[in-house]
């Protein structure tokens, strides 16, 4: 009999699961989204910016797995798990499952505030990414036609909570379109009146990197034009206002929220399964704690078992990468009867682009900045890109952007918000 394996979510986790056992007789799969692509969620803020088209960062599930008899796609968002009788329910379906694979990732963490859930722009997806771009370019036109300075003003500050990587690379992004772009296509705007702000509830910018590269970034957007606020955090949104920790306020019509991930509820699963920012608590071998047959991976899982991550392991692309191939090596393991590897993650460094021929690296022995770190950057983003049409398209259009600094895609459309939760 072969064993049907139900994985919920296709990003670096569950694709890189399907990848290693989608030649393997042994196994059927199911793979449920909401979506019906796989993206590529570190170049996101790039699409937000206008700078590429959300194709060159996606790719059809269909498409991916059209050469692999034993992989099936459900679209569908979960709605609870079932244990006792080994199935899921979706919004479009039930569905029956030996192995059920949860990597469903997370969602943005608004700690609370619902004045900011409600208001704030977050982009953790790609709809979420046109719709800040459509509002970034929208509110440059009200702008344009503006003649009172005070909305003018608050039409054209911008403020970016979360100064990690995200919320750096947006803001280096956003300050080279201005200066590049805007200053040439939007005479009608008093750009003296414009800010952008980075704002940080810890004291330096890309806390979880080095020095260095807090340093390089720190100094880089200082030199851009941002203003950057450390030791401060958002406590709320209101009447355009973006209130302060320290009393203050500024003015704006667009908050951009890169603060914080929380994990997507599950439910259905035992209460006791659930750890700190709603991840599902996973043993050595990604199996979830107290269940049968149910593992976790990727940014929603918590594990504590290995000695060097007591507190789990960074919500980063390579832990998902790896655990899905892990994993996947385990399934294999458990129908030969073998004893089973435990996940031990390999740090293979961090990186983030600046700005412009500018980015900082941290390898685990060596730390670099500059042009050879953003060479570095661009050649690591495009490696891991599904679908060699997207590696070269991409390549293409990177080259013709940092040449002429115009990309021509700044087109507004309307796609609707979404403020739901569901599988991603």
């Amino acid at each position: 009999m072969k064993k049907h394996i139900l994985i919920v979510g296709g990003g670096f986790a569950g694709i890189n699961l399907i990848k290693s056992l989608r030649n393997d007789k042994r196994f059927n799969m199911t793979l449920v989204d909401k979506n019906n692509y796989h993206f590529f969620p570190p170049l996101i803020y790039q699409v937000a910016t206008s700078f590429i088209e959300a194709s060159n960062i996606s790719y059809p599930f269909r498409k991916l797995f059209s050469d692999n008899k034993n992989v099936k796609f459900h679209m569908g968002n979960l709605i609870t798990v079932n244990p006792e009788n080994k199935s899921i329910e979706t919004d479009t379906g039930s569905l029956h499952y030996d192995y059920l694979v949860i990597a469903s990732g997370t969602e943005s963490n608004f700690f609370g505030m619902e004045n900011v859930r409600k208001c704030a722009l977050p982009m953790k997806s790609i709809e979420e990414a046109l719709y800040l771009r459509n509002h970034i370019l929208l509110t440059l036109e009200e702008a344009a036609k503006n003649k009172d300075i005070t909305q003018a003003e608050k039409l054209q500050n911008i403020v970016i909570a979360g100064g990690g990587p995200t919320g750096v690379e947006l803001a280096g992004m956003l300050a080279e379109m201005g200066k590049y772009i805007a200053r040439k296509e939007y005479p009608e705007i008093k750009l003296s009146l414009s800010g952008i702000y980075l704002i940080d509830a810890l004291p330096s910018l890309l806390s979880p990197m080095s020095k260095l590269a807090q340093n390089a970034a720190y100094e880089k957007l200082k030199e851009l034009g941002v203003k950057i606020l450390l030791n401060v955090s958002v406590k709320d949104y209101v009447d355009s206002k973006v209130i302060l920790s320290d009393g203050t306020s500024i003015e704006t019509e667009t908050l951009i929220w890169t603060s914080g991930v929380i994990g997507r509820e599950i439910k259905g699963l035992p209460e006791e399964t659930i750890g700190k920012g709603r991840r599902i608590l996973v043993d050595a071998y990604n199996k979830v704690i107290h269940t049968e047959d149910i593992y976790a991976l990727g940014d929603i899982c918590l594990m504590l078992s290995e000695e060097k991550y007591p507190k789990g392991h960074p919500q980063l692309a390579q832990v998902a990468i790896q655990q899905g191939k892990n994993l996947g090596a385990n399934f294999k393991r458990i129908e030969e009867e073998k004893v089973l590897e435990p996940f031990r993650y390999n740090d293979k460094g961090s990186m983030a682009i600046i700005s412009k021929y500018n980015a900082v690296v941290d390898l685990p022995k060596h730390s670099f900045k500059g042009f050879f770190a953003w060479m570095t950057w661009l050649f690591i983003h495009i490696i891991p890109l599904v679908g060699f049409g997207n590696k070269i398209q991409l390549a293409l259009d990177w080259f013709r952007l940092f040449i002429t600094n115009n990309p021509s895609i700044r087109l507004i459309l309307f796609p609707k918000r979404n403020t739901g939760n569901g599988s991603s």
